[in-house]
């Protein structure tokens, strides 16, 4: 049994933990006393240094300290009976990195408010480099990526051109012609290769005529352009007409400035063709079996009905393609604000990932899919940096306007990509909230609705749609070789991945 000695100094403990919880709870929403400076090294960085008041730092540990009170457990007595300073004198040291997460935590949402920074990234700051000193202030710095300021262009009356055509019984015999090719074969041939025929080829890249890269035996029809990852040669047909098995081809080509090979980003290399064998192409009969292969059609009527609508879907495409360049355009074309290289970089993938879904639903075929993809990841860094200022700039259209997103878009823009992908909705929407892709998803209905309100005040001309490019051969492998880039850099958090940013107010 306790001794009343005993009993007093525990009841005197008890009171001392009581008032220091009470004082502690009229602190929590404390504002921190900061000195901040703020330096802008481009229109969307921000480097900021942050000093936070000996007063501050005191009263973190303070708050840490009397949370741990109920619980501290120190050698001669009770838990939640040891003396104030003597848990504090035991525990501060092993308490240090958790009162750094709350104070960066809460020093971060202070200066992201007070400074009005709508942020893009997560906050780039080293948290094992910064130390809570035994005396004095906390001086920290860090690295932030943010929406720039610039003046809004004028989006209202634009004129802008409309994509038209009516397809002809000419138009859909050219689509059925490129559906069964894909269904026929290719079968060797002796004579000189022609447009539309087919070379097997071992291609070496060389550069001052050092060997960079060497593909074997690629497949290749003569198409007037053929398409690398990396880089585009013009006149490929013209190139190799007449070819036979034996023969030698070269040309010199400029590689992009997004090449993975970053080496020889915009230098010329010689690509060498040494022709291994020719081949034509046998196309199939259309008869009941391969109708039923091509998507169980009943006649040859039918399918002509469907590569119709397919035209159609495709110009539909290529309207909007083209209205929302024309408006990207005016929009970006007096924004001369610079972007970050490593925003670039991390933006790419992503916008050529989003351009093959849309080219995927407009219906196009794998190999028009692969010309536009090489053409992307050749212009990558210019396209992102076009399509990321659009972005800046219909996001505050969006604002200025009050466009929401509703539940009602989301659920029709999950339906949709369910749709594509053949899953259910909830599965979709499952993935998209854990992989944080809801954001995302919002930016795409929000810049749909600003488009949408463009158009309504543009005024339009028409001009006639010429039709899908057959012009280009793809390959899907890069001239200069070379690994995509992937150096992504990470998100830096805090203690037990605490993320040390405050999640974005976008309302």
């Amino acid at each position: 049994m306790a001794s009343n000695d005993e009993m007093e100094t525990g009841d005197a403990v008890d009171q001392e933990n009581n008032v220091d919880q009470e004082n502690n709870n009229g602190d929590e929403q404390e504002r921190l006393s900061l000195e901040v400076m703020v330096e802008s090294p481009s229109a969307c960085q921000r480097h900021v240094t942050v000093t936070v008041s000996r007063d501050d730092v005191d009263r973190y540990f303070d708050r840490a300290i009397t949370e741990l009170m109920p619980t501290a457990t120190v050698r001669g007595f009770r838990p939640g009976r040891a003396p104030r300073k003597l848990v504090e004198s035991r525990f501060r040291k092993d308490m240090s990195d958790q009162v750094k997460g709350s104070l960066l935590l809460d020093t971060m949402n202070q200066v992201t408010e007070d400074h009005k920074f709508s942020a893009i990234s997560e906050p780039d700051l080293d948290f094992d480099a910064v130390d809570i000193p035994d005396e004095g202030p906390m001086t920290f710095e860090f690295d932030i990526e943010v929406r720039p300021e610039f003046e809004m262009p004028e989006w209202k009356g634009l004129e802008l051109q409309k994509l038209t055509r009516k397809f002809t019984e000419k138009d859909i015999d050219n689509q059925l012609e490129r559906m069964l090719s894909r269904h026929g074969h290719v079968v060797p041939f002796e004579g000189p290769a022609d447009l539309g025929d087919f070379v097997v080829a071992h291609i070496t890249t060389t550069n001052d005529e050092r060997v960079v890269e060497e593909h074997e035996e690629l497949t290749i029809r003569i198409r007037p352009v053929l398409s690398f990852r990396d880089c585009r040669l013009e006149g490929f047909a013209e190139l190799m007409k007449g070819v036979k098995e034996g023969d030698t081809r070269e040309a010199t080509v400029t590689v992009s400035e997004s090449a993975p090979n970053r080496e020889l980003r915009g230098e010329k290399v010689t690509l060498r063709f040494d022709v291994l064998e020719v081949k034509k192409l046998e196309l199939p009969a259309l008869n009941n079996e391969l109708l039923e292969r091509l998507g169980s059609y009943q006649d040859e009527a039918s399918l002509r009905t469907a590569l119709q609508e397919a035209l159609e879907r495709q110009l539909a495409y290529h309207q909007q393609r083209q209205i929302r360049e024309q408006i990207s355009t005016m929009l970006t074309q007096s924004a001369n604000w610079e972007l970050p290289p490593d925003l670039l970089r991390r933006q790419s993938g992503r916008e050529v990932e989003r351009a093959i879904l849309e080219l995927r639903s407009g219906g196009f075929d794998e190999d028009v899919i692969r010309a536009h993809e090489n053409e992307l990841r050749q212009n990558a860094l210019t396209s992102t940096e076009k399509a990321l200022k659009e972005h800046f700039i219909l996001e505050r259209i969006a604002e200025e306007e009050k466009f929401e997103a509703s539940e009602e878009d989301y659920a029709s823009e999950i339906m949709h990509i369910a749709a594509q992908r053949d899953e259910s909705p909830r599965r979709v929407r499952a993935r998209l909230e854990k992989s944080d892709a809801m954001d995302a998803l919002r930016n795409q209905v929000l810049e749909r609705k600003v488009i949408q309100q463009i158009e309504a005040q543009a005024e339009f001309k028409e001009v006639k749609f010429k039709g899908v490019d057959d012009d280009v051969e793809a390959v899907d492998v890069a001239a200069s070789g070379g690994l995509e880039d992937a150096n992504i850099p990470e998100a830096k958090h805090g203690p037990e991945g605490q993320s040390l940013r405050k999640p974005i107010d976008r309302k």
